[in-house]
């Protein structure tokens, strides 16, 4: 049966920053659809917590604690996870920070850190996973873009610089390793219903922007990224390399 190829029974997959939000969702769709997941997140509570509530819905979850901006650290973690809990088959790589300001204003602290997490840490931890996936000649990598891969706009210079570059990086990456039998993809959420976004929602006249420039017509819904999570996790992705999958309820596709 056709719908054989998103089953995930059997996978591992490492999901970096998902002990909330968008990286909890997809943890949760992936592990519904029979893989094993990794929670990390670099508070152990909240990884405690992401790893019970997930367990509770009889989906097998692990947690690691490691900073994606600490290669050092990184590199242990992995090893521990391949060593203990079994070979990582897909990696997500969802951890990340957005500051806004104003370039002008914006500390160069803020824009190294953004930089460090977003983009360098993707970097980082991917070229460690790569490595057992190269040995293995498979695996799936899914990089976290953004509508701001494609687009600027006033208060988030750093993102949307580290979200460009992201966009290249895993290009790159297909480059490199699609011939060790690794598809290298991205996810490009648009604007999404999560604690991060609550103080826009708020705004009543961006929420009213956002409705109207969004031809859906309404905010993302965490739900909304776990089919195009799994799509690029399982086999109905196996010659899909190097893309970019816009969830944005069709932003980029208008004026």
């Amino acid at each position: 049966m056709s719908t054989q190829l998103f089953d995930l029974t059997g996978k591992r997959a490492l999901i970096t920053g998902s002990a909330r939000g968008l990286g909890l969702a997809m943890a949760k769709g992936l592990g519904e659809a029979g893989a094993s997941v990794i929670i990390n997140d670099i508070v152990q509570e909240r990884i405690d917590s992401a790893v019970d509530e997930l367990k509770n819905l009889g989906i097998d979850t692990h947690g690691s604690l490691f900073d994606v901006s600490d290669s050092t650290r990184t590199e242990e973690a992995i090893a521990i996870i391949e060593k203990n809990i079994g070979p990582i088959d897909i990696l997500i790589n969802n951890a990340g920070i957005i500051p806004r300001g104003l370039i002008l204003d914006l500390n160069i602290s803020d824009w190294e850190a953004t930089l460090k997490v977003n983009l360098t840490g993707v970097f980082c931890v991917s070229r460690i996973v790569a490595k057992y996936m190269i040995e293995r000649k498979s695996g799936k990598i899914i990089n976290m873009n953004s509508m701001m891969s494609e687009l600027g706009r006033p208060n988030v210079a750093a993102y949307a610089t580290s979200k460009g570059g992201l966009k290249m990086l895993t290009k790159n990456m297909t480059a490199e390793w699609g011939q060790f039998n690794i598809q290298v993809n991205g996810i490009g959420p648009g604007y999404f219903d999560t604690e991060l976004t609550k103080s826009l929602q708020a705004d009543k006249k961006f929420d009213s922007y956002l409705r109207q420039r969004t031809p859906a017509g309404r905010w993302g819904q965490l739900a909304d990224l776990i089919g195009p999570a799994i799509f690029l996790s399982s086999e109905a992705s196996d010659f899909v390399n190097g893309h970019i999958l816009y969830v944005d309820g069709g932003i980029l596709a208008v004026l």
